[in-house]
């Protein structure tokens, strides 16, 4: 998995969550993904939307795209299409994908990297995998989350944030057994480099065998 790793153990750690005064939080629902293909061809599962809204709320959708070994020739991407009044937040943990939008934004995000885009008045935009990855095939995995935007800002000017796999926080748990990324947002009082207009937290955790990972987490948002 070349998203990016380190040594949980060389690492800042998040505190350890009293078992007394913590408020744990149960599992509301299971939801299973329903597989759809999407743009030219290629498959995703897809969890929401079809939920209750307040569930997922203030997100729209999540597609996870993989994980597969494409065989040369089989990789797919999207033709040019539209978005507005919500970003969407890709992230890459194998393979890569190629961004191009209307503002002039885009590149290509590979390997631990995340695209933030956030369409709000309105953008167009078109995402391919690189003809590497076409020609010789390879492994892709990635997910891709789209966040809504609060009713006042749907209208601001469209932007794009690259962020590289080396630019996110790295985290251990308290026990030093697993690795959190965050991508934007704050966990324990350190900071992801995502710039978000809604109160989100972003992360992506590697949970070793076995282990058991406790996350302190805001009381009013969803998890």
């Amino acid at each position: 998995m070349p998203a990016i790793t380190a040594d949980p153990l060389a690492l800042p750690r998040l505190s350890r969550l009293p078992e007394e005064t913590t408020g744990w939080r149960r599992v509301a629902r299971i939801v299973t993904a329903q597989r759809h293909l999407e743009g030219e061809g290629f498959q995703v599962r897809r969890p929401f939307p079809g939920v209750d809204l307040p569930m997922a709320d203030p997100f729209l959708l999540l597609d996870h795209m993989g994980a597969i070994e494409y065989a040369p020739g089989e990789a797919r991407g999207t033709p040019w299409h539209p978005h507005r009044g919500f970003e969407t937040v890709t992230y890459i943990i194998d393979g890569a994908f190629q961004h191009q939008d209307t503002t002039g934004g885009g590149g290509l995000i590979s390997d631990g990297a995340t695209q933030w885009m956030t369409a709000a008045a309105g953008i167009q935009h078109i995402e391919q995998p690189p003809p590497e990855l076409v020609a010789k095939g390879g492994l892709f995995h990635g997910v891709q989350l789209w966040v809504n935007l609060p009713r006042s800002q749907k209208w601001v000017n469209p932007r794009y944030q690259d962020i590289e796999a080396q630019d996110v926080k790295l985290l251990a748990s308290d026990d030093g057994s697993s690795l959190v990324r965050v991508i934007a947002g704050s966990l324990g009082g350190h900071d992801g480099p995502g710039v978000t207009y809604t109160p989100i937290n972003y992360l992506h955790a590697t949970v070793a065998p076995g282990a058991r990972l406790a996350l302190p987490w805001p009381r009013d948002f969803n998890a």
